[in-house]
């Protein structure tokens, strides 16, 4: 494990506030897209046109093919970030309003820290652990409340896309290290490709009538949020510690709340504000550990 200083960190924590920023769209964006759009042309498709953007860049860049011996960590990425986050929420948003999703997706912070854990041996502190559990805690009994004492199928997709993208953040970060962050995406984008054209070709029918908020919405989530948002991303779980900088996400119901109602019109429920409110406050809490 490298040593993260503290000059490290601050300019992780820098980037991540970029790239939860640009993540936070997200899901209002999916809300948008699937409206109109087949769930699994917008989950895939948004990787395909991706691709194609990774594709010209890393052309462009003369970047050399990455040893085969990373090909398998960079499959773990895809199916991850490439594939799974995506596809889920995809299919979570035709359930949920998105500002619903945005709370269960706090999860995140406390997956990509056992995520980091798990795949680059960081060793956070116990009370940075309680305090993660606890607001984790907060958030599912807030999903179970909001669904009458049951999860809602639509929080099932919600966590499993919580593991799926946590796994594929913290394997990243770690080939970062070795490759780059735009450079990481793109390999996984561009060799995960050819096994997502044709299921997003047999789910594109009647895309062709969708109105054009779909069609900007879907542009959204290819071009920021399957691409460019992780350039800033991977740096920043890099550079800052990928526990550490992960709890910047935190901030990312907040910023979707906004984002929800401002092109959404959804209402901004008090009980959302205050499950998001107890999550920050008890990782707040954990945070110098």
């Amino acid at each position: 494990m490298s040593v993260v200083t503290p000059a490290d960190r601050r300019a992780g924590i820098a980037w991540g506030l970029v790239g939860v920023t640009a993540f936070a769209v997200t899901l209002p964006a999916m809300r948008v897209a699937v409206a109109s759009l087949d769930p699994v042309f917008v989950g895939l498709g948004r990787a395909v046109v991706a691709a194609a953007l990774a594709a010209i860049a890393l052309a462009v860049t003369r970047t050399p093919w990455p040893a085969r011996s990373l090909w398998p960590r960079l499959a773990v990425v895809a199916l991850g970030v490439v594939v799974g986050f995506p596809l889920l929420t995809a299919w979570a948003m035709r359930y949920v309003p998105s500002s619903h999703g945005a709370v269960v997706v706090g999860l995140l912070p406390l997956a990509t820290a056992v995520a980091g854990a798990w795949l680059a041996h960081e060793r956070p502190s116990a009370r940075f652990w309680l305090c993660a559990v606890a607001g984790s805690a907060v958030v599912v009994g807030f999903a179970l409340w909001q669904g009458s004492g049951a999860l809602h199928v639509a929080d099932l997709l919600l966590i499993g896309a919580v593991a799926a993208a946590a796994i594929g953040y913290a394997e990243g970060a770690r080939l970062t290290r070795l490759l780059g962050g735009w450079q990481v995406i793109s390999w996984a984008l561009v060799l995960s490709a050819p096994i997502l054209v044709v299921p997003t070709w047999l789910a594109a029918e009647g895309a062709a009538s969708a109105p054009w908020q779909a069609w900007l919405a879907f542009l959204y989530v290819a071009v920021v949020s399957m691409y460019l948002g992780f350039f800033a991303w991977y740096r920043a779980l890099a550079q800052g510690g990928i526990a550490a900088v992960g709890q910047v996400q935190l901030l990312q119901p907040f910023l979707t709340f906004a984002f929800a109602a401002l092109f959404l019109g959804e209402r901004l429920e008090a009980s959302m504000l205050v499950a998001a409110a107890l999550v920050v406050a008890i990782i707040a809490l954990g945070r110098r550990g």
